[in-house]
């Protein structure tokens, strides 16, 4: 599939108070070893994905983020048919923490008949509390093997949001010092035809 646009990026458009919120909501809550695949048949890998993870189902953060999305949506030009979304995963990036390349989307839809359309990634601290975790997309393959152009997303500053179709090729690499916080979002509809 041949996009313009690779992701959507809104530069600081979240408060730093309502991050902050999002963090201190998350951080009560008891936080799990994030996992490969599905929720059914999901491994833990550290050596290819090693995060903390809370998973957040709150309507306050739906109702402040959906705008978001429509909006990447619609002004990408990719016009992606969803309808509905999958909990809020709140990521905590300690140090030597990261996510090796995957994409968001299962090759078979889920037992609604749907599959991940688009993805949303959400900085909540500032990246002068961290080195490293930064991520990166490759947008020019389409098998794992392949040698990548990588594309560093620089605009993680807190409270910018970015919007991408997720099929796209992408990974938070290790993060050197510091905690990366971040809120993951899958959007899904039924399959393109």
């Amino acid at each position: 599939m041949n996009l313009e646009f690779g992701y959507w990026y809104f530069n600081k458009v979240l408060n730093k108070k309502f991050c902050n919120k999002i963090i201190k909501h998350a951080l009560k809550k008891e936080k799990k070893m994030g996992y490969i695949g599905d929720k059914k048949e999901g491994v833990v890998d550290k050596n290819y994905r090693n995060s903390d993870v809370v998973w957040l189902d709150d309507q306050w953060i739906y109702d402040e983020i959906y705008p978001y999305i429509y909006t990447a949506n619609r002004n990408s030009g990719w016009n992606f048919n969803w309808n509905s979304s999958e909990k809020f995963q709140f990521t905590i990036y300690s140090k030597n923490q990261h996510y090796d390349w995957h994409r968001d989307s299962f090759i078979k839809p889920d037992n609604e008949g749907k599959i991940r359309k688009l993805s949303l990634t959400i900085q909540l601290n500032d990246n002068k509390e961290f080195d490293g975790g930064e991520l990166q997309f490759a947008f020019d393959n389409d098998k794992p093997n392949q040698k990548r152009k990588i594309t560093t997303c620089k605009e993680t500053d807190l409270g910018s949001i970015i919007v991408f179709p997720s099929h796209t090729w992408h990974k938070v690499t290790p993060v050197t010092k510091g905690v990366r916080y971040s809120l993951v979002m899958w959007n899904r509809g039924y399959p393109f035809v």
